[in-house]
């Protein structure tokens, strides 16, 4: 007998994110955070690539949107000191949503909430243990110390996991020697802000727009999107241990910004300040038995603007199959799949912010050389739609048991708009509940003969323009597990979609 059935450590967005999602699923989590309030420290400042996608699959991407205080900016994104420009491509690959973490955490925390989710704030949890069936927290509360005992245990609970650190999960990889502050600010009438982006200082210096390279570090200087205010910038390289929780005052990014510029630039507001360091660190293993790691406590990146992305899908594969293990529906091997495929998501992360690193670190002719060319190459559509993607985490593709070879399985299923008997509808509406689905798009009805006899599959025949297969197995994360080519004889459909629902959603022997 469990006091619940998953225990969620860390209430940040992976934590809140998993939690609505396994409410969704019909799962009881309990959600404990050690601090005993939402903190409102800066740090990520929005949400960006796949994610977007996924929670407009959910039909939450409005909700998330009227949070946003600051217009959605153009395509245009940093990246290892230059820019990659998306605006001129038809349709960007990437998109960005300005968000403060503590925003976002009020939205996430909004629709666990509504689902049923129980948040203890002020809870630190002291210790794990785990046998074959359950897991056990020693945790203490503004009441003293108690013990739960759930199913299943997934650290959400940052770079500096304990959960990670007791569960014997070793955490690889290279720490930088960089510190980053951003900012948003206005300046007094002191300064002038050129037709250029330029800054005209007191004294009639000049702090140019765009990324100023010196021996000392890297400043950067952007217009805001809202267009009354400006986005500060540096990296330095440092030995300081500065605590995430401490924030950063206006004196130490003028300072930064004095020691890599050489100027001083008046500051008269802030409306956003952080500031980070940049590890590339990746847990050698996602799941210890019934304990697992997600978001942070998983995998860190040497660059801005992607982690959160790669948390939160963290949390929407994990969701489902934990589930499934809870209520006794997971195939063997199931929870396995869950490091797989996430370890392999961020590998592919890890390669592009470490290329990152490459691009910005370097100070002789080769590298300015480097920089040069890359941003020559991003004035073609295709590297640049190849670049876009990437960054996005768009360009995902689960390496997925796929005997018919089909291109789409693995990948995110397309929002196709589907004909049906009952009206006109799409995969994203579809997917609002968190339901595997059988896409039946070319009447195969020995198809969903197959995929009656499996209770979790929701089965939805119809027709769409151009259709990509005759039919499509979609998970809850809204990957394919399976897709069947256009005419693949009934013999050969049959086997694969056999195989695809007791890899994924049947536990019965095939």
């Amino acid at each position: 007998m469990t006091d619940t059935d998953v225990i969620i450590v860390g209430a940040g967005p992976t934590g809140l994110m998993l939690a609505a999602e396994l409410r969704l699923a019909g799962v009881r989590p309990l959600v404990l955070e050690r601090q005993p309030r939402p903190r409102d420290t800066p740090k990520a400042g929005g949400l960006g690539g796949q994610i977007l996608e996924l929670l407009r699959y959910r039909g939450l991407l409005e909700r998330f949107e009227a949070a946003c205080t600051d217009p959605i900016p153009a395509p245009r994104f940093p990246f290892g000191g230059v820019h990659v420009d998306l605006t001129q491509l038809a349709e960007s690959p990437m998109h960005a949503l300005p968000l403060p973490q503590h925003r976002l955490e009020e939205v996430l925390g909004g629709v666990a909430g509504e689902r049923g989710t129980e948040i203890r704030r002020g809870h630190e949890v002291l210790e794990v243990s785990q046998d074959a069936d359950t897991v056990t927290a020693r945790v203490r509360g503004p009441e003293g110390e108690y013990r739960v005992r759930s199913r299943y245990l997934v650290g959400c609970d940052g770079a500096r996991s304990r959960v990670r650190d007791m569960a014997g999960i070793a955490f690889l990889g290279t720490v930088y020697p960089e510190v980053n502050r951003l900012a948003q600010i206005t300046v007094p009438d002191s300064v002038t802000v050129l037709g250029n982006g330029d800054l005209e200082l007191p004294g009639g210096a000049v702090a140019r727009a765009g990324f100023t390279r010196t021996e000392r570090g890297l400043f950067g200087l952007a217009a805001a999107p809202t267009g009354d205010s400006l986005s500060v910038y540096t990296i330095e390289d440092e030995s300081t241990e500065y605590d995430d929780d401490t924030p950063m005052t206006v004196p130490e990014l003028q300072d930064s910004i004095h020691r890599v510029l050489g100027v001083n630039i008046p500051v008269a507001q802030t409306h956003r300040m952080s500031r980070f360091t940049f590890k590339a660190r990746q847990a050698d293993r996602y799941r210890a038995g019934r304990i697992l790691v997600a978001g942070d406590a998983a995998h860190l990146f040497p660059a801005t603007g992607v982690a959160l992305n790669a948390g939160l899908l963290d949390a929407v594969d994990l969701a489902w199959k934990l589930a499934a293990g809870t209520d006794g529906r997971a195939p063997e091997g199931l929870l396995d799949t869950y490091h797989d495929e996430r370890h392999y998501a961020a590998a592919r992360t890890m390669l592009h912010t470490q290329a990152q690193v490459a691009l910005r670190r370097g100070h002789d002719q080769a590298a300015e050389a480097l920089r040069t060319v890359f941003q020559e190459l991003l004035t073609d559509d295709q590297p640049l739609r190849r670049m876009g993607a990437l960054i996005a985490g768009t360009d995902i593709r689960y390496p997925l048991p796929n005997p018919n070879e089909h291109q789409l399985t693995g990948t995110f299923a397309p929002d196709l708009t589907l004909h049906t008997e009952s009206g006109t509808t799409t995969v994203a509406d579809l997917m609002h509940t968190a339901r595997p689905l059988l896409i039946d798009l070319a009447d195969r009805a020995e198809l969903r003969e197959i995929a009656r006899d499996v209770p979790p599959v929701e089965i939805h025949p119809g027709k769409t323009d151009n259709r990509p297969a005759d039919a499509l197995l979609i998970r809850p994360d809204g990957y394919i597990a399976w897709a069947a080519p256009i005419d693949e004889p009934a013999e050969a459909a049959a086997a694969g979609m056999r195989a695809a629902l007791s890899r994924w959603f049947d536990p019965r022997p095939a």
